[in-house]
């Protein structure tokens, strides 16, 4: 068998070794056709072109974010993809003539075969291979352009989609136009496949979870999921009740436990719930890696839909009005209960939706859409808020129930969330879908965060004060073990309390500096912390708007900051203290002075601003204090030693360039001096530094009452003098020690001059001290017939031509 089987080869070789004109027909053809090919279309020439734009394409994407020029390149992409595709379909013809010819010829013979070949079949054979290796390398450069260029495409789309986020002026057409709506009805769009391609994904997961072996653990997760949401929540909320009620002090601590206890079990719940589901669905092996990125974006989610209803459900407080933490009445409370629920469904539905373009890949005009009828519904939702609340209480009004007083801040916040609503309605009327996007999500976010930190702080505010009060257990105990006063536990408390809150008010200034929804974890709102307190924006001089905006936001955080500690201190902390007024007054003046500049370098910090590049601003300073300013400088200077040094003090009585007065308040510039009369002298601060103050308070200094007094020669002093004293003893200003004395001043031609003095106990009582001696004094002298020297008058008159002295009271 094998020698017939050797015999035909060597009959086929021979045949075509001696038959040239039979042998080559087929090849020239075959040849002739793969020549006009090329004139078609020459791969050779056509992929170091098509890789020459791919290359070009990459670099412009790179470092482009104008949504019409990602569209333009999208569009290259696309086309290079069908022109590589093209190449393919025409270079694959020739690749199977190849193949053709390669079968015909057959592999070489083996060596123990015993047949041989001719040269002009094997370099025929060597010749076709060569060929055919050149086309497959030419069909897989080809089909790694349209790989690359089809994931390019892919990229820039999901590019635009995250630029829609940030490109706040985009405008992508009015709700009302052709333009918004044209994914419902554009047939050139492949969005409806890629949904559906997805959704049939999403189908196949979960018969992959219903699948016999599977079935049971599907059912036992959706149950406990379904329990978790419902009676967990309802018996965890009525327990932590309970514990509030029984296990917590009264007191304020109960009201604001409660409502956090509300929140965390309402979120605690939600996202257990998606926990249980996506275990449910998602457990199985052969679940595609799709399918669990966008599971595990909806438990991401649910934290945030969790919050909106928890906070909701905790600020209402519908079932426990007595326990509302917030001043809202029970009408307005039940007004609002449907809105929690109802914005968290449209953040969770929208979101979903947003997600499932992303994952299926949808067209920016779809994601468009999807943006522009979240704002809608969240922009309406918050007018609804605003409306329906301004209708229950004028409902109240009328009815003749007065309604809650409504605090300057909530105002403020109702009128925030009015303005936001119209700016989210007008934006979509005129076609900035992204701008309405961003407001609604900015909106809906800084409620969590404005929401999250009422509760918390607090819950902080009344922990510290049950947790030191003297009337719990833990305040006693505490008082036991230190051995220390009250007075002082008071202390620990309000500084703890106040601590708590200045770290929640950096936690949410830098949450709504920094974050977003699905942006913004607790780790990386630590991270974004340190880095912000460590300086890094003071790196280099970069101001943009939005460095502009964040500095001014910090600004007023912080200048809230700084006026609630101010008050703090003032009202709280210093009066539990045994500091002086004049003492307290300094210190709040110095954390004042230092706070604002604080707050200003830190917003500059957050602005941009790089200090070695403000050299010019200094210098200028500099001329500017040498001339103009030189006198605000030195009184400024002078104010902080008058708050360090404390030669005088508010509170104090001083005497300066003929002025006396308290001192009411010392400021950067200036001194405020109270006159008797209530009026204000304002002193320069410099004058107290450069000229000589009288401080009658100093030191606890007393204040002397001297009155002198002319009596007739003809008086008995030992008498009189007697007199003066028993007056001084008697008044009850006047100390017993030093005592008081009479000092014989002097001996004139109208009198002896006698001078009483006593010590009172502050400067203040001298003025009263002296008018209540003079009347005592006047009436005793009077009783006792004694008489106070006159003084003499001496006139000259004309009589009977010659003039007379004459002294007043002579005829």
């Amino acid at each position: 068998m094998s020698t017939i089987v050797t015999f035909l080869r060597a009959c086929l070789f021979a045949l075509i070794a001696f038959s040239p004109a039979l042998s080559w027909a087929a090849d020239d053809d075959a040849s002739q056709q793969t020549a006009e090919a090329p004139a078609k279309l020459n791969a050779a020439v056509e992929l170091p072109k098509m890789q020459k734009v791919l290359d070009k394409i990459k670099q412009q994407v790179s470092g482009e974010t104008n949504d019409s020029k990602l569209s333009a390149l999208n569009e290259m992409a696309q086309e290079l993809s069908g022109d590589a595709d093209t190449l393919v379909q025409a270079i694959t013809p020739q690749r199977a003539q190849l193949q053709a010819q390669l079968d015909v010829l057959g592999p070489p013979p083996k060596p123990e075969s015993g047949v041989k070949e001719t040269s002009e079949v094997t370099s025929k054979r060597k010749n076709l291979q060569n060929q055919k290796a050149k086309i497959d390398d030419q069909i897989s450069q080809a089909e790694a352009i349209k790989s690359g260029a089809t994931n390019l495409s892919t990229q820039i789309v999901s590019l635009r989609r995250d630029a829609l986020k940030t490109q706040l002026a985009l405008n992508a057409g009015s709700i009302f136009g052709p333009r918004f709506w044209s994914p419902l009805y554009n047939s050139q769009s492949n969005d409806n496949e890629k949904v559906k391609g997805f959704l049939d994904e999403l189908a196949d997961t979960a018969v992959l979870a219903w699948q016999p072996d599977w079935r049971m653990g599907t059912v036992v997760w959706i149950v406990l999921a379904g329990l978790v949401a419902t009676f967990g929540r309802r018996y965890m909320e009525e327990f932590l009740a309970w514990v509030g009620i029984h296990r917590l002090p009264e007191g304020r601590l109960r009201r604001s436990f409660l409502a956090a206890a509300i929140a965390l079990t309402t979120l605690a719940a939600v996202v257990l719930a998606f926990n249980f589901l996506n275990l449910a669905f998602t457990r199985h092996p052969d679940v595609t890696d799709d399918v669990r990125a966008f599971a595990d974006k909806l438990v991401g989610l649910s934290i945030f839909c969790g919050l909106i209803a928890g906070l909701g459900r905790a600020f209402l407080s519908t079932r426990r009005p007595s326990w509302r933490l917030p001043t809202i009445s029970n009408e307005v409370a039940l007004a609002l209960k449907p809105f929690p629920p109802l914005m968290a469904g449209l953040v969770f539905v929208f979101q979903a939706l947003e997600n499932l373009n992303s994952s299926a890949n949808t067209s920016v005009a779809t994601t468009v859409m999807a943006n522009g009828i979240t704002a809608l519904l969240i922009g309406a939702a918050a007018l609804s808020i605003s409306f329906r609340t301004n209708r229950v209480r004028r409902k109240l009004a009328l009815e003749g129930a007065q309604p809650e007083a409504k605090s300057t801040l909530v105002g403020l916040i109702q009128m925030a969330i009015t303005l936001t609503g119209v700016a989210i309605m007008a934006a979509l009327v005129i076609g900035y879908v992204t701008l309405a996007r961003f407001l609604s999500y900015e909106l809906v976010w800084a409620g969590i965060v404005c929401g999250s930190f009422y509760i918390l702080s607090h819950l902080v505010a009344d922990a510290s004060e049950s947790l030191f009060s003297t009337s719990n257990a833990t305040g006693k105990g505490i008082q036991r073990s230190l051995n220390i006063d009250e007075r002082h536990l008071s202390q620990v408390a309000a500084l703890l309390g106040a601590l708590g809150k200045t770290v929640l008010v950096l936690i949410a200034a830098i949450a709504l500096l920094n974050g977003t929804f699905s942006s913004a974890t607790p780790i990386e709102l630590v991270q974004k912390a340190i880095e912000f307190w460590g300086g890094k924006g003071l790196e280099s001089l970069n101001i943009v708007p939005a460095h502009v905006l964040n500095a001014l936001l910090c600004l007023i955080v912080g200048i809230y900051v700084l006026r609630s500690a101010r008050r703090w201190l003032d009202q709280d902390f210093l009066p539990k203290t045994t500091m002086d007024t004049g003492m307290r007054v300094s210190l709040i003046t110095l954390f004042s002075n230092l706070g604002y500049v604080l707050v200003i370098l830190l917003a500059l910090s957050v602005m941009g601003l790089q200090w070695n590049k403000l050299a010019w601003i200094v210098s200028a300073l500099s001329v500017g204090i040498g001339f103009g300013l030189q006198e605000i400088v030195k009184n400024f200077i002078s104010g902080l030693i008058l708050l360090t040094e404390r030669p005088v003090k508010v509170g104090d009585l001083v005497s300066i360039s003929g002025i006396e007065g308290d001192i009411r308040r010392i400021n950067v510039r200036a001194t405020e001096i109270q006159l008797g009369d209530k009026s204000t002298v304002i002193v320069p601060n410099s004058q107290f530094i450069s000229q000589n103050v009288r401080n009658a308070t100093m030191g606890n200094a007393q204040g002397v009452a001297t009155i002198t007094l002319t009596f007739p020669l003809d008086i008995d002093p030992v008498k009189v003098r007697q007199l003066l004293l028993d007056v001084y003893v008697d008044n009850e200003r006047i100390l017993d020690t030093p005592e008081p004395s009479v000092t014989f001043k002097d001996l004139t031609p109208a009198g002896i001059v006698l001078s009483v003095t006593g010590n009172v106990t502050s400067p203040r009582q001298v003025s009263g001290a002296k008018s209540d001696l003079l009347f005592d004094i006047l009436t005793r002298l009077r009783k006792e017939g004694i008489v106070l020297s006159t003084p003499q008058t001496m006139i000259v008159e004309q009589r009977n031509g010659q003039k007379v002295m004459v002294q007043d009271g002579e005829a």
